[in-house]
């Protein structure tokens, strides 16, 4: 490797060392946080800062702990790949209801500490290999998850032993719904709220690793589209023994994407139905079960799950929800059914309420940026707290802010205290080896925006070979002032490409008929987009050199990299696909149907986003690449298209990981990468 890619390995892309996790506790006092030492210490440690005298103390060292680390829970595994986690160490922390103590999981043991650190973090005893504890509200006790069953210590197991999972979410929550949770505390600290997962009725996938051929397979329940979900029930365990269902409406709206206690004796849900059209709010009794709607939210397509804090009730009774404005033109929010924002400002989370202000987080400009916003609930006045160019998020409690802001320049976190004064978490990480500035333009009549990086040492004139470098899926943006995407790019450029990445429609935030535009059409729209957008960028940059033209991407953007040389060799001549999902009949429900409907009643839908039938077409080098501890993109889909591609007697390139997952930690991205450009230099002749 490189020294760039070596230096991307070894700081987990720049990750290393960085505040992470940041949460306030003590109504704003404290600020808790995970960091490791530096820029190449993997192992993360939970710290606290006290804003009242701008102290850092270093409460757990997972050294200290556990000299010898351990293997994680199989459940937690599965959890981080879910949730996106690559930390060691101390991976991640939850604090008591008055934020004064936080418990946290440490290869399957349990630890509690306080934010003073008397005593240093006391150990609590466990039933078996525990994973996500959750203190109650003054820190007395802790719920947590050991072999599929709730534990409460001091005390045991509560949840019964009737073949269920109990106190976890399930794999299309966490992977799709947004939550990653299972069980939630009461305010008084003594019921619990937690959910049964019954997944008898699903398929098992399997995983072998050809490497080790003596040890056995892992399985695991997985929902495939059209095919049966998870049985979600809600249940009050009372510390009596006493359990009391939550009683709404399950076979028409069964997804739970949101739950927690609003006070004593009400508990909110966020309940969703299979195609995701329909999404309620209601209000639960934990005395009865009984449950109530408070609000609907509707779409003829899907209910754009984007947009975090809502749906809400006010602390004065008024309902927040997300709506779109007429023709679909901005993502917004409504007030009791009544617009609160028009078409100026495209609304990404509601943050909270700070100075009876609703905190939120929005694009007013380029959809590339992202601003901090106070809106006024009564007026719809805005306020602007962080609104330069780059992209701008924040925390809010009790007065004190964190305000973080990213641009080509790098990070700042910023604390705001409520009396006025600012604090700044120390960042230990690598300084970004690159400072990029990408050229950023909407193209087509479609407004898709693009981005254009090209080599430090370009000299205009020079004519450059196209690296397309896209995700093109829906719910994520890659075309972002966010600086750490922008570094691998670079690097890509400098190797003497031109690298271009495009936002096509279906991808978020530009507005809601730019991401619905995706509906039952996945391949249609994503490469129609690309294409136009690469010809129309060729067409203003003469340096582009577009009879040389590769492709990369991984996940969704695998998919586009190989669709992209199946369906059109006459403008890509190479590509690398990286855990492309090849068939969406075998990706997972909430995901899948929410955009494509059911398979069972749109067959043809299916059949024209599957990449299997263009496999006899290949003309162009193609790369295929899985790993093969893949539970998010099972190797499978990969593995199908290369037999398909055998099989039509089509030459190709297959690179299979043994013990890879979906997220490719470990400097695997590293290590791949080089293994691309060695192909893209051969195949696009690039000197």
């Amino acid at each position: 490797m490189d020294d760039f890619l070596r230096l991307s390995a070894d700081t987990a892309r720049f990750t290393h060392g960085a505040p992470r996790s940041l949460a306030f506790g003590d109504d704003g006092r404290l600020l808790w946080f995970l960091r490791s030492t530096g820029p190449a210490d993997a192992l993360e440690s939970l710290w606290v800062l006290d804003t009242a005298t701008g102290t850092e103390t270093l409460l757990a060292d997972p050294r200290a702990l556990s000299p010898e680390p351990g293997e994680l829970p199989v459940t937690e595994r599965r959890l981080r790949e879910r949730t996106r986690l690559v930390a060691a160490g101390i991976g991640s922390y939850a604090l008591s209801g008055d934020g004064r103590s936080a418990v946290f999981p440490l290869y399957g043991r349990l630890y509690r500490v306080t934010a003073d650190g008397a005593g240093g973090p006391a150990e609590i005893p466990a039933a078996g290999p525990a994973l996500d504890p959750r203190p109650n509200a003054d820190g007395s006790r802790t719920a947590y998850v050991a072999d599929d069953a709730l534990h409460v210590a001091p005390g045991g197991r509560i949840s019964p032993d009737d073949g269920a999972r109990w106190g976890v979410a399930e794999f299309a929550a966490a992977e799709e719904l947004g939550r990653a949770r299972g069980h939630w505390w009461s305010p008084d600290g003594v019921t619990l709220l937690a959910a049964r997962v019954d997944e008898s009725a699903l398929q098992r996938r399997w995983f072998a690793d050809p490497a080790h051929p003596e040890l056995p397979a892992e399985d695991f329940a997985y929902p495939e589209a059209g095919g049966p979900n998870a049985d979600v029930q809600l249940w009050v365990l009372g510390p009596d023994g006493g359990r009391v269902r939550l009683d709404w409406d399950a076979t028409t709206h069964p997804y739970v994407s949101d739950a927690g206690w609003e006070s004593p004796t009400e508990i909110l849900l966020t309940v969703q139905d299979r195609l995701q059209r329909s999404v309620l709010l209601l209000v639960a009794d934990p005395a009865t079960g009984r449950t109530r709607e408070l609000s609907a939210t509707t779409h003829p397509q899907w209910v754009d799950p984007l947009v975090p804090g809502t749906p809400a009730r006010l602390p004065d009774g008024r309902m927040l929800t997300a709506a779109d404005t007429p023709g679909g033109a901005a993502r917004g929010l409504a007030l009791d059914g009544k617009p609160l924002t028009g078409d100026g400002i495209q609304v990404r989370r509601v943050a909270g309420i700070h100075e009876g202000r609703l905190l939120v987080e929005a694009g007013l400009r380029d959809p590339a940026e992202q601003q901090v916003l106070l809106l006024d609930p009564d007026t719809g006045a805005l306020t602007p707290l962080a609104d330069g160019p780059g992209v701008h998020s924040v925390e809010a409690s009790a007065g004190a802010l964190l305000l973080t802001s990213a641009d080509s320049d790098g990070y700042r976190r910023t604390v705001r205290t409520a009396d006025g004064r600012a604090l700044v978490p120390r960042d230990l990480s690598a300084p970004l080896p690159y400072r990029v500035v990408p050229v950023l333009e909407r193209v087509t009549e479609h407004g898709v925006p693009t981005a254009l990086v090209l080599p430090r040492d370009h000299v205009p004139g020079r004519r450059l070979p196209v690296l397309m470098d896209s995700y093109g899926g829906p719910g994520f943006q890659d075309v972002s002032a966010e600086p750490r995407r922008w570094q691998a790019r670079q690097w890509w450029a400098d190797q003497g490409f031109a690298v271009v990445t495009v936002d096509n429609r279906g991808t978020p935030y530009v507005s809601p008929a730019f991401t619905h535009a995706m509906y039952r059409g996945f391949s249609e729209v994503t490469l129609e987009d690309q294409v136009a957008a690469l010809r129309a960028l060729g067409a203003r940059h003469g340096d582009l050199d577009l009879g040389r033209v590769g492709v990369r991407g991984w996940s969704y953007g695998g998919y586009l990299a190989a669709m992209a040389v199946l369906r059109r060799p006459d403008v890509f001549h190479a590509a690398a696909a990286g855990a492309a999902p090849t068939d969406f009949r075998h990706y997972d429900t909430a995901y899948t149907e929410r955009y494509l409907g059911l398979p069972q009643e749109h067959p043809e839908v299916y059949e024209r986003d599957s990449l299997l039938p263009d496999a006899p077409r290949l003309t162009r080098p193609l790369l295929l690449v899985t790993g093969l501890a893949d539970d998010n993109v099972h190797p499978s889909h990969t593995l199908r298209l290369s037999r398909a591609l055998t099989d039509a007697g089509r030459p190709h390139q297959l690179l299979a990981l043994p013990g890879v997952t979906h997220m490719t930690p470990g400097g695997t991205r590293e290590k791949v990468m080089a293994q691309e450009l060695a192909f893209f230099r051969r195949e696009l002749a690039v000197s």
